[in-house]
């Protein structure tokens, strides 16, 4: 009796749905979360959908991708119509006439729940199921269903026909975190929709009435009946032939799941952490950043650059990189092969004298997805390593010296700060090329003092160190003595300017683009001159003379030209070695992260080692 009741109330109440629908606009205009009418409601309501973003490297093949949701949503016209008609003709006959939901339909699946006392039986549209993907649940209640109905007919007044049937076809599930059908054929078969075979289109087609039931992966057999049961349907219905149906019955399926893209996370790491930075450059944020008055108001603004890079992200990009993938994967390997001590660790980066662009990356032994990237977020003091950048091309660029100017190296002390050499020892009057040669640190700081401590830095300027400021301007900084010091990408896109005297800041991020190819944000830096072209051919001759007769012996020359400079820093805590080969720039820094003496890894020379891996050329 009980389900009999509710059976002929529910029958009362449709007639009634259409009076109801019209009036429900002005109803919940009064809830204020809801605002003006349902229309607005369903725009407001409407999910943010997270698109996957992919990395190509400079050969342009994906090496990376990141998402919790495998998406690739299609523009209608763009999915086969077969495709379109599997999906009209099993699920929504009678799509493109009713306007919303069918009166018919619903009628025969409450008379066949109520006498079977479940929800069983579904009588829904394919625009009553895109409602309740989009904006509401998927519970069995009766007053779901109702609301369910409303927002229906309200979407297909703001919607046309193809834009609702493409929300469908873009947003349904398909098991295995994968929505739409684009997704679906890329995921299971690893080839666009385009370029499946009817029958195979069919079997992905198969997923979305029952994805776990009919998930492909664990239950091929009954995906395989359901695709035969839909090409049956399709023949029944006059959309393909008999004999189409039995032919692409009998094709063999065989799937090609995609697997998700994970390659040289401490190159990845990095691009993401450039893209922010490109989008802060392109948008004004940067500027805005370094102009606020408080540390509230730049706290703030740094928040709305994070959030603005997550939208973008969200959206759906392509990053185009200048990654070089059998370096990155040489380097990796030869380096962490290299740290053999427990918890000893590296950082480095290499760039490209041509392109001037950062082909890899090396963030660390052992690194994960989203651990401490080594290359650009260890912060430490240069030691010896920033001499050429701070010390002696700033004096070269104040006059006219050259390597055979004659220099004093003999103790000094400037006020209380009294400065040693390596080891202890006393040198007298000695050349420019030999105090750089032996990394004469009381030779360095009466250059500094020459030079000036505020004219010194002012050549710094250009390259953007972060962590330098007017607090290092103090004479230990002559030695690499930095409150807090410069990571290795920093000293290697400085060590960058040697190479023809020009600077622009080194980069991964060649182009981000949407899905579509278009470009949104790409660097636009212009080369300035950073040392006279003397200057810079004095400053390779130093560093050329250290590989072959200084603090760098056992460098490998293995090109015309091979450079460098060595820093260690008090105590052997910090070991860096910074130079260049006729195609790469780069720095190395090898230490703990919490700092502690590794003499006897200097003594086995193992930054020099790890320096000659970093400019190996892949053949």
């Amino acid at each position: 009796m009980k389900r009999l009741t509710s059976f002929l109330l529910i029958l009362m109440m449709i007639p009634l749905l259409y009076f109801i629908q019209q009036g429900v606009a002005r109803e919940w205009s009064e809830a204020q979360v809801l605002k003006n009418t349902i229309g607005e409601t369903i725009e407001l309501t409407e999910p943010a959908i997270s698109i996957p973003i992919s990395m190509t490297d400079r050969n342009g093949k994906i090496f990376a991708e990141e998402y919790v949701e495998w998406r690739q949503p299609l523009p209608l016209d763009s999915i086969p119509d077969f495709i379109q008609q599997l999906f009209l003709i099993s699920e929504d006959q009678g799509f493109f006439e009713h306007k919303g939901y069918d009166v018919a339909a619903i009628v025969r699946a409450f008379a066949i729940n109520a006498r079977s006392e479940d929800m069983s039986q579904g009588a829904s549209t394919i625009t009553q199921q895109v409602v309740r993907m989009r904006f509401l649940t998927t519970e069995k209640t009766y007053e779901r269903k109702f609301k369910e109905l409303l927002y229906a007919a309200e979407l297909e007044k703001q919607s046309s026909k193809d834009d609702i049937l493409g929300m469908y076809l873009n947003e349904m599930f398909f098991g295995n975190q994968v929505y739409g059908i684009g997704a679906a054929a890329t995921y299971y078969f690893n080839r666009p929709l385009d370029q499946l075979s009817p029958a195979e289109m069919a079997f992905i087609a198969a997923i979305p009435n029952n994805p776990s039931k009919y998930n492909p992966l664990r239950h091929f057999d009954l995906t395989k009946k359901r695709q035969e049961l839909l090409l049956s349907v399709l023949s029944t219905n006059g959309v393909i032939t008999e004999l189409e149906a039995e032919t692409w019955k009998q094709e063999e399926i065989v799937l090609n799941v995609k697997a998700k893209a994970n390659k040289f996370n401490m190159y990845s790491s990095y691009v993401l952490a450039e893209l922010e930075e490109l989008i802060g450059h392109s948008e004004g944020f940067t500027a805005s950043i370094a102009a606020s008055t408080t540390q509230s108001e730049r706290q703030s603004k740094i928040v709305a650059l994070k959030k603005r890079t997550a939208d973008v992200i969200a959206d759906g990009i392509q990053i185009e990189t200048a990654l070089d993938p059998v370096k990155q994967k040489h380097d990796e390997t030869s380096l962490s092969s290299l740290l053999k001590m427990k918890d000893l660790q590296a950082g480095a980066a290499v760039i490209d004298n041509t392109t001037k662009e950062i082909v890899s990356i090396y963030g660390g032994k052992g690194f994960r997805k989203g651990d401490f990237n080594r290359s650009y977020q260890a912060v430490r003091q240069p030691g010896s390593a920033i001499k050429p950048l701070l010390v002696y091309a700033p004096y070269l660029e104040s006059g006219p010296y050259k390597e055979s100017t004659p220099i004093d190296s003999s103790n000094i002390c400037i006020g209380s700060y009294c400065p040693t050499n390596i080891g202890g020892y006393t040198y007298g009057m000695t050349t420019v090329k030999e105090a750089f040669r032996r990394s004469h640190n009381t030779a360095a700081v009466r250059l500094f003092r020459k030079v000036g401590i505020k004219e010194a830095f002012s050549h710094l300027t250009i390259f953007g160190f972060k962590n330098v400021t007017e607090e290092d301007y103090t004479y230990p900084a002559a030695l690499g003595g930095f409150h807090r010091g410069v990571t290795p990408l920093e000293l290697a896109s400085a060590y960058s300017s040697f190479v023809d005297g020009m600077y622009s800041t080194p980069h991964a991020i060649r182009a981000v683009k949407d899905r579509e190819g278009n470009v949104l944000y790409d660097w636009k830096d212009e080369p300035v001159r950073a040392w006279s072209p003397s200057t810079v051919g004095t400053v390779r001759t130093l560093m050329e003379d250290v590989v072959l007769n200084g603090t760098g012996k056992g460098i490998r020359y293995t090109t015309t030209y091979t450079g460098a400079k060595t820093g260690t820093t008090d105590h052997y805590k910090d070991l860096w070695v910074a130079g260049m080969n006729d195609q790469y720039t780069t720095a190395v820094w090898i230490g703990y992260d919490k700092p502690a003496s590794i003499q006897r890894q200097s003594n086995q020379k193992i930054h020099l080692r790890a320096f000659n891996e970093l400019l190996y050329i892949p053949k």
